[in-house]
């Protein structure tokens, strides 16, 4: 069955959000952009000060992005630049309220992280610089959970380049989706032609599942515990034999080494799921938020979609001439479905024959994984700072990227590093 892939010479959209930039989707239709209204606060010349110390203190970041190629004295510099942004609010964990969305940047003179000196402190949270009308991804709320420091470097200070473990998985989730999928390539000219893609692939991929009972790489998009979230769901199933299943969700994680992974990795890998689950079963409730979802995204409800848009929604057998008409078909189709089963399932292959290693069939749990996504957010939020990975869990510092200045990494215990794949 066809699914459609966003592309144009001006607009991409990386696979992962973690890796993504903070700049917003540039389109080519600048004639029909609307300038938001930009609010404007009077500050005095002492804030200005701090301000351009800021900046100072992080343009060679801007210029000079860190790579984990470089010399160890260049990597010591960045990653001292960027150990001097750091959160300090120590509010309440249950207060979620926009007045503490903020991320504290200290400055300080010596640029060393253990420095007693006066800082002076700019305002900016992670959500806000990095996922402002774009979303928290469900990997944002898993990269948190396995080591919030980790996701706050890899935001700061750029993604390292990807190991041979990760391209083998990348290349058999692709093997996976081409099985029962064919991707054809669609030009986008603007951001509501992204979105219809996504609408148009999330009802093409809903109907498969409906009469083929399996589907991949299913796109979701979600408000959940005051947030946008969005992710790609790997596998959906309906389960044989039974008149009124629930469709199950399915993740497929390979392995460098032909072992099972420890406790902490299955977990993360759960969480995935439950999110994937918790996003899924608001959409089926049809707890979307159309106005609140137009403005969080800047689109234009009334934008007319591309002719090749409209072509392909034609074939598919409805006429979608703007986005709020297939925010509108994407709503028949969704409060068509069910909740998904309650049993979700981890498959794990070995990379090198891709054997089956086991599968982790658990039971969601709604209290924790929203429990998991607030934590999260606590950080992306800055309502606390971002803590180390537990001592107890520290032997995944041995495959960190940042572990060589990462104070936590010194106790990192080599015959622990299986986290792999």
């Amino acid at each position: 069955m066809p699914r459609l892939a966003a592309h144009s010479p001006e607009m991409t959209e990386p696979r992962s959000p973690i890796d993504a930039p903070p700049e917003e989707v540039q389109t080519s239709q600048n004639s029909n952009n609307i300038v938001p209204e930009i609010p404007l606060e009077i500050i005095s010349e002492e804030e200005m000060g701090i301000i351009e110390a800021a900046f100072a203190a992080t343009r060679s970041l801007v210029k000079s992005p860190l790579r984990v190629s470089s010399s160890p004295a260049h990597f010591q510099n960045k990653v001292r630049s960027i150990q001097s942004i750091t959160l300090l609010s120590k509010r309440s964990l249950s207060s979620c309220s926009s007045q503490s969305d903020s991320l504290v940047v200290d400055v300080e003179d010596s640029g060393s992280l253990m420095s007693s000196q006066k800082r002076n402190r700019v305002v900016a949270s992670l959500l806000s610089r990095y996922r402002r009308k774009r979303g928290l991804a469900v990997t944002d709320i898993t990269a948190t959970e396995w080591c919030e420091k980790k996701m706050e470097y890899t935001l700061l200070c750029g993604k390292p380049e990807k190991t041979k473990a990760m391209e083998a998985g990348s290349s058999r989730h692709e093997e996976l989706e081409e099985e029962v999928i064919k991707r054809v390539r669609v030009h986008v000219d603007s951001a509501e032609d992204v979105w219809a893609l996504k609408f148009l692939n999330f009802i093409v991929g809903a109907n498969q599942l409906l009469f083929d009972g399996l589907t991949r790489e299913l796109p979701l998009v979600g408000f959940a515990e005051g947030v946008w979230m969005v992710g790609v769901i790997d596998e959906i199933r309906m389960p044989e034999g039974q008149s009124d299943a629930y469709p199950m969700l399915v993740d497929t994680k390979t392995r460098a080494k032909a072992t099972l992974p420890p406790e902490p990795q299955r977990r993360n890998g759960r969480l995935q799921l439950m999110c994937y689950k918790h996003l899924w079963d608001s959409l089926v409730a049809d707890d979307f938020p159309s106005r609140q979802f137009f403005e969080f995204f800047s689109l234009n409800p009334n934008h007319i979609l591309s002719a090749e848009i409209r072509e392909r929604t034609a074939k598919c057998g409805f006429a979608a001439e703007t986005l709020t008409d297939m925010l509108r078909y994407s709503r028949n189709t969704w409060c068509m479905l069910p909740p998904a089963h309650e049993q979700l399932l981890l498959r794990y292959e070995f990379q090198v024959d891709q054997s089956l290693l086991g599968e982790d069939r658990f039971e969601y749990d709604l209290n924790w994984v929203k429990g998991q996504i607030k934590c999260s957010l606590e950080v992306w939020r800055g309502e606390r700072e971002a803590s180390y990975t537990p001592e107890d869990e520290r032997w995944k510092c041995c495959s960190c990227k940042f572990a060589s200045e990462c104070p936590a990494s010194n106790s990192c215990s080599p015959r622990r590093k299986d986290t792999e794949g």
